[in-house]
């Protein structure tokens, strides 16, 4: 056995060499050589994940795989959420509800979200995508499910919201341990974890693109490689994101791709806001019905009335409705006679 362990050690002493002592040539790397997603007309957004290779095995054990790249409970640094200066009020915690089919649903399509728009993001990153695809689930603009949100506009050739869910990105299997990641950040997102240096934005764009809605919304900050908007005007407000969440999820996967690329049904981020805008002014245009002969306050244009209640017997023999008109009140010019002199001197001065 002496012999078996010496031998081999002593049999080629010129090929033992301490790790200091290797010269440049025998440490040099090899050139780059750059991937399909890094050749100018071969980009378009997640193609870095469409092309990416199996991730190599790790070199260090499960439980270092999992303190260095599980963990999401590390601090944002300062340099990374330095733009971040608008975010304005912070959303509401997500309320998880439905079966655990729809939980199940509901966790699949967020992490599908997190992973295939910001698997290279640190993770304040991706519980930044994470927390505008809730805020738009809680806005009455978005589908009301998180699948839904997710995948809308995906049985367009254009149009869809989430550019993984159109572009050929799922075709590709996803890194295990970068899914894993993923997953970790969706499930604390829906268990109730609010992001809040990106308050209640509902769109971004990555920095290399310049969208023309971009203008036309309220930037909130950078965070990695994503800028963060909000709506301008009451979309945009705490107010507007009442939306209940009723858990009922659709299937986990994208819509069935139409013949036709009905590119007059995308959902336009300007033409939401206006919508949004005019349905919450049609729903504040109501009066009630004036009793006969009186004009409705407000003028003409107020055309949607509410019947007048029904009173007990008694109230409605004292006059009814004509009794909270308020018609008997005084005019606009009639003052008491015991106020006529205020503020009138009692007797000139010396």
């Amino acid at each position: 056995m002496a012999a078996a362990i010496a031998v081999p050690a002593f049999a080629a002493p010129d090929e033992w060499q301490a790790l200091d002592r290797l010269t440049a040539p025998q440490i040099a790397l090899a050139p780059a050589v750059a991937m399909p997603f890094e050749k100018p007309g071969n980009s378009f957004p997640g193609s870095a994940f469409f092309y990416l290779q199996d991730t190599p095995s790790a070199a260090y054990s499960a439980r270092d795989k999992q303190a260095q790249l599980l963990d999401i409970s590390a601090p944002d640094s300062a340099a990374q959420l330095i733009d971040t200066r608008n975010a304005g009020p912070a959303a509401n915690a997500f309320r998880s509800a439905g079966t655990g089919i729809d939980k199940a649903r509901a966790l699949q399509c967020l992490t599908s979200a997190i992973y295939y728009e910001a698997a290279s993001e640190t993770i304040g990153g991706q519980q930044a995508v994470a927390q505008v695809v809730l805020n738009r689930v809680a806005h009455p603009s978005y589908p009301n499910s998180i699948c839904g949100v997710v995948y809308q506009g995906s049985e367009r050739r254009t149009g869809c919201q989430f550019s993984f869910t159109c572009d050929g990105s799922l075709d590709r299997r996803p890194s295990t341990i970068a899914w894993a990641r993923a997953r970790d950040v969706a499930q604390n997102a829906l268990s109730g974890d609010v992001y809040r240096p990106v308050g209640l934005a509902t769109h971004y764009h990555t920095i290399w693109i310049s969208p023309y809605w971009a203008p036309s919304l309220d930037p909130v900050g950078t965070i990695g490689a994503h800028r963060f908007y909000r709506w301008r005007g009451e979309a945009g407000k705490p107010g507007a994101f009442r939306a209940a969440y009723f858990g009922s999820e659709p299937f986990a996967a994208p819509s069935i791709r139409k013949a036709s690329d009905l590119s007059r049904d995308i959902a336009d981020p300007l033409a939401l806001a206006r919508a949004f805008e005019q349905a919450r002014m049609a729903a504040e245009t109501v009066s009630y019905a004036a009793p006969a002969g009186r004009v409705p306050q407000g003028g003409a244009h107020n055309t949607a009335h509410i019947a007048a209640p029904a009173y007990a017997a008694p109230v409605a023999e004292r006059g009814g409705e004509s009794l909270f008109a308020g018609d008997k009140l005084p005019g606009a010019g009639a003052v008491r006679p015991e106020y006529a002199n205020s503020g009138r001197w009692k007797g000139e001065p010396d």
